[in-house]
């Protein structure tokens, strides 16, 4: 099994590596998929939203099939939903893939791939009214959505719990719960000064009163 990341200029960093952190743990640890690769459309480094470097593995064009593929956001979607070599990459994998996850304003990628007519989704909360006018999806304001093979999250860390939630549907929650204890991931679910009250948060946040 490949698990493949998508990476682009200004993807939004823990977009990323919240994911990367908990697939790579699972190959490693808990026989998860046999590789991970980061693929961008050339070799070069990768520079995100706040200045880190990646290397990718592979280019499109070197690619294998991949089994699962993670798109994450950022301010760089805002530019390469109009790429068309990067939505035809994403749109030819999914052909295959097993199943296509994406993080925060990856959704847009998603969408212009085909890959969200008529089915549910979410992203980040500033950008949901913007989901809603893309017409043919199912807005959920929920922190993960899962519509067939097709799974969404909501913005930035949301891509830890989403990438979770997948390893438990896929291994079995005793696997997805050593992951998450080997990685230490138990948020607090503390809310500093309120915010969760913003107008815009969306419902799973209101509801944490």
């Amino acid at each position: 099994m490949i698990f493949g990341f998508l990476i682009f200029p200004g993807l939004e960093e823990l977009d990323l590596v919240g994911p990367w952190e908990m697939i790579s743990f699972w190959s490693k640890y808990a026989h998860g998929p046999e590789n991970c690769l980061m693929v961008a459309q050339k070799p070069e480094p990768v520079i995100c939203a706040k200045g880190m470097s990646l290397n990718p593995h592979v280019t499109f064009a070197a690619c294998p099939r991949l089994d699962y593929l993670l798109v994450p956001g950022g301010e760089g979607t805002r530019k390469e939903v109009d790429n068309k070599t990067l939505i035809q990459f994403v749109s030819d994998q999914a052909e295959h893939c097993q199943a296509v996850l994406s993080v925060c304003t990856g959704t847009f990628i998603l969408k212009r791939a085909g890959l969200l007519s008529n089915r549910r989704a979410t992203t980040h909360w500033a950008s949901l009214q913007s989901l809603r006018k893309q017409g043919d999806v199912e807005v959920a304001e929920d922190r993960i959505v899962r519509d067939g093979n097709i799974w969404t999250s909501a913005g930035v860390s949301a891509g830890i719990d989403l990438c979770l939630a997948f390893i438990a549907s896929v291994a079995g929650e005793d696997t997805a719960g050593k992951i998450q204890l080997g990685t230490e991931y138990y948020p607090s679910c503390k809310s500093y000064g309120g915010l969760h009250r913003h107008p815009q948060a969306p419902g799973y946040l209101k509801r944490m009163d």
